[in-house]
């Protein structure tokens, strides 16, 4: 869980670019922007739901929780759109955003972008068996996937419950997310579950599962400290924005890299970010918020990739600052 933003990474976003950044990202914008209009419209994948969810309405009352392992209907949809629309629709084509870089981030107005949401099914596993069985439905997904495109990435963060009293440690990792696509996120309740042996074994397979976030190294750690189960081909999306750009690197947070390379804003609500992630079970909006920070790393991973690296000469070229 990105409980506190480090200091160097907010006051580095709150910095203007500077012209040679700004000229930066334009450049590869416009690269990945006419990559992606000579090439087939991106279509993700999608698989067969399990049996055993059920579904929670979203006009009921918002601090309502669940008493089951349930999956959310696809009426939980960026903020645009009508409620119940389809995850397909066009909002989450996986493109850069365009926009006037120079008065977004020069000029005295700040522009506020529409909220980033998990649009398709949130599947909520609380004990071993409904984990063990997410897994299979993960396992089937990466397996199309691999066969489909030989490679496989998932978007992975997880919470804890936070200590706010001097020498009570942090909780354990309570839970995981994880989201390969725009139509299926899991929300695994892991400090009452645990982590079943086929979890495990897919969160240590490196041979085409590539597991992506901001932070996602430190996330591993926890995960081994307190589970004993190490996520191996891990990609930080902070180091692979600067790949992209080249440049001085930048401690993107997961909110500055959505809101500048997709022009969207992820919302982090301290009541939910700093909440128990120990509750049993989790409030519908712990569970929006989780599956959305698990999107958003997999969507940017997707959006990211659309860019071309730098060849050495221009990153050199880049004036230093």
């Amino acid at each position: 869980m990105k409980m506190v933003v480090p200091v160097e990474a907010v006051d580095d976003w709150d910095k203007p670019f500077s012209n040679e950044e700004l000229e930066a990202i334009e450049a590869a914008f416009e690269a990945a922007t006419s990559a992606i209009s000579a090439t087939p419209s991106y279509s993700s994948s999608s698989f067969k739901t399990p049996r055993s969810s059920s579904s929670v309405n979203n006009d009921d009352d918002p601090n309502a929780r669940p008493t089951t392992r349930r999956r959310l209907p696809g009426s939980i949809s960026c903020s645009n759109g009508e409620l119940g629309s389809s995850p397909n629709s066009s909002y989450f084509a996986l493109t850069p955003c365009s926009r006037n870089w120079a008065f977004h981030h020069q000029g005295s107005v700040k522009m506020k972008y529409p909220a980033l949401n998990f649009g398709g099914r949130i599947v909520y596993s609380r004990t071993m068996e409904e984990v063990e069985e997410a897994t299979l439905e993960i396992l089937k997904f990466l397996e199309a996937k691999k066969c489909k495109t030989g490679r496989a990435v998932l978007g992975l963060d997880i919470e804890w419950k936070p200590s706010f009293d001097r020498g009570i440690p942090q909780g354990k990792a309570a839970v995981m997310q994880i989201c390969g696509d725009m139509h299926h996120c899991y929300v695994l309740h892991i400090i009452h579950s645990g982590i079943p042996g086929s979890l495990q074994s897919l969160l240590e397979d490196s041979t085409y599962i590539k597991v992506v976030g901001v932070g996602i190294d430190n996330d591993a750690v926890k995960v081994f400290h307190d589970h004993n189960v190490s996520i191996k081909s891990l990609e930080d999306l902070s180091s692979l924005a600067n790949q992209k750009l080249g440049g001085v690197p930048k401690q993107w947070s997961l909110s500055s890299l959505v809101e500048t390379f997709t022009c969207k804003q992820l919302l982090k609500p301290k009541k939910i970010r700093l909440g128990n992630w120990e509750d049993d079970p989790l409030s519908k909006a712990q569970l929006r918020y989780a599956a959305t920070d698990a999107f958003a790393s997999w969507y940017l991973y997707e959006v990211l990739e659309t860019f071309s690296d730098l060849p050495e000469n221009q990153k050199e070229n880049l004036i230093q600052t």
